[in-house]
Parts: structure tokens; sequence; C-alpha cells
């Protein structure tokens, strides 16, 4: 793996964040910020289409950035990935085969591309080690977006293969934080329930439906904990093979949802609809490889609701939709 790579991030370089506006990519420009990282690139999709290649190759010769962090994506919750695969297949091919095209052309520094331990056999042994890659089947609610994933995965390997690029590529879990969607249908798992349980208290509902057995068991990681995690592999991990990002540690979603109930105040009872899908049973995340290279998260899951919530309801009526 290489554990002794260092390389120096000058402050001045030029630092194009793709996606730079969602959830992922938010996190990401605020921990390069947080650092001195004055000449940031940011373009949102109606100043750019990455779907667009003329415009996306055009885009990389006019600004000719020093490291590419490619964390645009289409993203959304099980129910919304079930419903859509065709549109999460394509969209996410084509966004990162003009990024990681324009790339190759215009030669970066470094790139960074995000995928989703989604890309994960379904069964995968627990903790998942990135070598459980391409062992089994995938989870079919996404496995369209985890073969689009999968595919950049492979991408960034060929890259370094064909080209000598310095690439590589990092697998977060569930993301969660500030500037998440919180939109019904279409959220993940994390947002919509925060959600639910705070319409449900103002509502005075006196029962709150959880989707499906609530007992798959999930990890989550607040976004500004993955952008210290890539800032920290820019400097640290030069290696093919993916790195999971994560905490290690798991939560039952029943459980996720009694912890959200206390901190936004909601005293009903919980039912289960076990018509709803569950998805995956169990997924945690080996962290093992970038823990050794230094990093650890910051962010547990009670600080996180507490926070997440607060950013919710401070912006709930101009949060995205």
């Amino acid at each position: 793996m290489g554990s002794d790579f260092r390389h120096e991030i000058p402050l001045d370089a030029k630092i194009y964040i793709a996606g730079h506006s969602g959830l992922a990519g938010s996190g990401i420009w605020r921990a390069f910020e947080s650092e001195g990282y004055t000449n940031l690139v940011g373009r949102r999709s109606a100043e750019l289409d990455l779907m667009d290649r003329d415009a996306t190759a055009d885009f990389f010769s006019d600004e000719r950035p020093d490291y590419v962090i490619d964390a645009a994506a289409r993203v959304g919750g099980i129910f919304d990935n079930a419903a859509h695969k065709a549109d999460f297949m394509s969209q996410n091919l084509r966004i990162q085969l003009n990024v990681l095209d324009a790339a190759a052309r215009f030669r970066p520094k470094r790139l960074l591309f995000l995928g989703s331990n989604c890309i994960y056999p379904k069964f995968a042994e627990q903790p998942i080690r990135e070598d459980s890659l391409m062992t089994g089947e995938l989870e079919e609610s996404n496995d369209a977006y985890a073969v689009a994933k999968i595919a950049g995965v492979f991408h960034v390997k060929a890259l370094r293969q064909q080209y000598g690029m310095s690439a590589i590529s990092a697998m977060p879990t569930n993301l969660y934080g500030p500037g998440d969607n919180f939109n019904i249908p279409g959220a993940h798992a994390f947002p919509m329930l925060l959600r639910r349980l705070h319409e449900a208290k103002l509502a005075g509902d006196g029962e709150f439906v959880i989707y499906g057995s609530g007992t798959p068991i999930r990890e989550f990681l607040h976004t500004d904990d993955l952008g210290r995690a890539v800032v920290h592999l820019l400097r640290h991990y030069d290696d093919a093979s993916p790195i999971n990002v994560g905490t290690g540690v798991g939560t039952e979603i029943n459980d996720l949802v009694a912890r959200m109930a206390e901190v936004i105040g909601y005293d009903g009872t919980f039912e289960h609809d076990l018509s709803k899908l569950d998805g995956t049973p169990k997924k945690i995340s080996d962290i093992g490889r970038i823990s050794a290279l230094g990093w650890r998260p910051r962010i547990d899951v009670a600080e996180g609701i507490k926070s997440t919530y607060a950013w919710f309801v401070e912006h709930q009526d101009t949060f995205r939709r």
C-alpha cells in the first residue's frame, strides 16, 4: 500500500471539486478551506453540465486544475435507486467518464474519484474489506448505481496503468450532515428519518412507521469527516486499490430512529411497514487501511444527529428539494 507515501499540496494549488455543492463535495470544500486553501474551483450543474462531454473538456482546458476530486454523482435513497436504475446508471457513467477522460487529457498532479461502499457484495464478510470487491452479487435495489461506481474504480486503475497518473479512489460509507437532501421520496435513510420524525412531532402523530424491519445495520459518516479524509488521502495514499472511508461502527436502524426521536423530542410509538425494502442486512466498513495512514473520524452518530438536526431546523425552508 505504500504507507510511507507523502505528498504536499501547496496552499495556492488550484483544486477542482466536482460536485462541490452536494453533500460530499461541500464537506470536502470545507475541509480544504479550513486548512487555508484559497484557490478552490467549483461549478454548479447550471454552470457546467458534467454529462456534456465537450463542456467538461472545455472547462478543464480553461481551468487546468492541479488537483481534481470527482465527488459529482446522481445519488439517492434505496427507493429512488430501485425506481430509477437506468437514470442512475446512465448519468453516473457519463459524469465520471467525462471527468476522468478530461483529467487523462490535461493531467492534474493528483486525482481522487469518490465512489461508495455499495460497490461491495450484498453478503460480503463483515466488516467489509476492500478486497471483497467483485466477489459476490450486489444488493439488487442499487446495483445499477454500484456498477457505475465499480466502473469508476476500474477506470482509475486503468489511468494509473496506461498513463502513470497519480489517481486514487475512495469508498465512503453512508454520508449525512449539513446540506443533505431531505426531500421525500428520494432521500437516504438518515435525512429521510430525521425529517419524517420532525414532521411527526409537529403533527402530534402518536405512531411513527419505520420502513422495513428496522433491523439492518448501517454505518454513518459525517460529511465533514469525509472531507478531512479526502485531504488526508491526497497527501498520504497512492495505490490502485480503492480505500474505505468510514467509522467502522454500525447502528441498527431501529436504534438510529430512537436516538433521533430523543433529540427531536418525539415521544410516540413505533411500528414497521414490512412491505418496504430492507436492503443489505449489515454493512460496516473495515477501515484498517485508512486508519494505518493516521486518519480517524471525529464525529460520532450522537453528536452528528444533534448538529444535523440543528442545521435542518435552521434551513428547513430553504434546503434542497
